[in-house]
This record gives C-alpha cells, sequence and structure tokens, in this order.
C-alpha cells in the first residue's frame, strides 16, 4: 500500500510535537510505503488538501484510490502504530 503524505513544506523540523512529523514518522517506523507530498504553508493556497478533505489543514494521507483521511495528528499517529491505516480507506 503506497500512500501519499500531504504536509508542510518545513520537512526540516523533525520534532516529537510537530503534527507533520508524528505523522510521517509513524509512517516510516510502521514500515509503510509513503511518498512525501510537501505543500504551500499558506492555508489559503492549500486547494488539493481542501478538495479532499474539506479542510485546509495538515498532515493528510491520501490512498491509492483517491480517497483521503485526515484527523488530529496524534489520532492519526495512533491509528498507523495500531495497524488499522487501511481501515481509513475510502
Amino acid at each position: 500500500m503506497a500512500v501519499k503524505l500531504h504536509r508542510c513544506s518545513s520537512q526540516w523540523v523533525k520534532i516529537k510535537g510537530h503534527p507533520c512529523w508524528r505523522v510521517e514518522k509513524a509512517l516510516m517506523d510502521m514500515g509503510i510505503e509513503y511518498e512525501r507530498v510537501p505543500g504551500p504553508l499558506g492555508k489559503a493556497k492549500r486547494e488539493a488538501v481542501f478538495d479532499g478533505t474539506g479542510q485546509r489543514l495538515y498532515p493528510d494521507i491520501q490512498f491509492e484510490d483517491g480517497s483521503w483521511y485526515r484527523e488530529q495528528s496524534k489520532d492519526m499517529e495512533r491509528t498507523i502504530r495500531d495497524g488499522k491505516l487501511n481501515e481509513k480507506r475510502g
């Protein structure tokens, strides 16, 4: 399962409290294949994210089938680490 991780462009921030890093680290730790899709920092410019989720917040996961998954980063991390990411598809 390859997914796209839509995240902020501040990819150098690798601290536990950073929402995008929290989710990306969970994907890495669980061995989930993903593509990093850094997006604009300005919320008004996050059209792809808005079209997929109805929100302009990061991080977001887009599945191969085109469906999206978005929750608070702590919830997303828990879902990934619990092995339940695939249940959020569609």
